[in-house]
């Protein structure tokens, strides 16, 4: 199994550390044609604005939408889910528009207004995942065909599913929890 992790910016190397621990191999995907030959991909996070621009102009946008549209596993982290979504209700920026999903940029706040919490991710089984929350977005709703993975105490969703792709708000690669990227591979191989 070979995963990509599209590091046009943002937290790539983490997610590709992860992977390691994990034994399975990853390639950093800068082209588009570092697509082919994986199994699946990692869209991290960073700053949506500046990765969406990138992703332009390396003209990553059409091989993505046309992967994901085909059943490829994506997953994506923080910016990265907000690129998988259909809408983003604060800004006009042009997504790969592959969740029913409905995200808002920056939801909890600036950088100041980071936070950490422990979540209760049934599809990781009974011990709470710990999640870190950095400029995060939030998931405004979500369409019947996606599955809510997990929510925040007061019920804003911060982790989605839908077939082939997996969205959350936070940052699984900031941890030494390597459930969420497990359950992802699981995800992949499923798709084979």
């Amino acid at each position: 199994m070979k995963i990509g992790i599209l590091a046009l910016q943002g937290a790539f190397i983490e997610h590709a550390q992860v992977l390691d621990r994990l034994g399975i191999e990853s390639k950093q995907v800068r082209k588009p044609d570092e697509l082919k030959g994986l199994d699946g991909l990692i869209i991290p996070g960073g700053e949506s604005t500046t990765m969406l621009n990138l992703a332009n102009n390396y003209e990553f946008i059409e091989p993505l939408r046309r992967m994901g549209l085909n059943g490829f596993p994506m997953m994506g982290t923080c910016a990265g889910m907000i690129l998988l979504a259909k809408t983003v209700t604060n800004s006009d920026i042009q997504t790969l528009s592959l969740m029913d999903i409905k995200v808002r940029r920056n939801a909890f706040g600036r950088q100041p207004d980071s936070f950490e919490t422990d979540l209760d991710i049934k599809s990781l089984g009974d011990i709470p995942f710990h999640s870190v929350f950095i400029r995060a977005p939030l998931i405004e709703e979500a369409a019947d065909n996606v599955e809510i993975l997990a929510k925040l105490d007061n019920g804003t969703i911060v982790a989605v599913r839908q077939n082939n792709l997996l969205g959350m708000s936070f940052h699984p690669e900031l941890t030494a929890d390597s459930r969420m990227h497990e359950y992802f591979l699981k995800i992949v191989s499923g798709n084979k």
